[in-house]
């Protein structure tokens, strides 16, 4: 069993930056995928990025490629999704997904935070 722990949500304006956090325990496996995820009200759950297990591959989607940066500290179980240029647009709570192996699809993953909520004034 894995726990997933997030941190690092705000409020920010328009064209700032901010950093999540996520921090894992548990029965955390050598090749564990990590992802992140939003859900705005009224939306589907998005993917925002994935990265393997050893961190040399990461994937974005065209709504935020450019903008955000997933990165893993596997010593430390803890993975990052830094933030830049943010827009209004981006407003939603974030989740932290782990599972065994890195793809788009919330589906595979089988482990959740219970998210953290990033709100970007106008």
């Amino acid at each position: 069993q894995v726990q997933l722990v997030e941190s690092g949500g705000g409020l920010v304006q328009a064209g700032g930056s901010l950093r999540l956090s996520c921090a894992a325990s548990g029965q955390i496996l050598s090749t564990y995928a990590m992802a992140w995820f939003r859900q705005a009200p009224e939306k589907e759950r998005e993917i925002v990025a994935a990265i393997s297990w050893s961190g040399g591959s990461t994937y974005y989607p065209d709504s935020v490629k450019g903008r955000f940066t997933i990165s893993r500290d596997n010593a430390k179980n803890i993975v990052y999704l830094q933030m830049n240029s943010l827009k209004p647009e981006d407003t939603a709570v974030y989740y932290c997904a782990g599972g065994p192996k890195s793809r788009t699809y919330a589906s595979a993953y089988n482990d959740w935070g219970q998210g953290t909520q990033v709100t970007v004034s106008s």
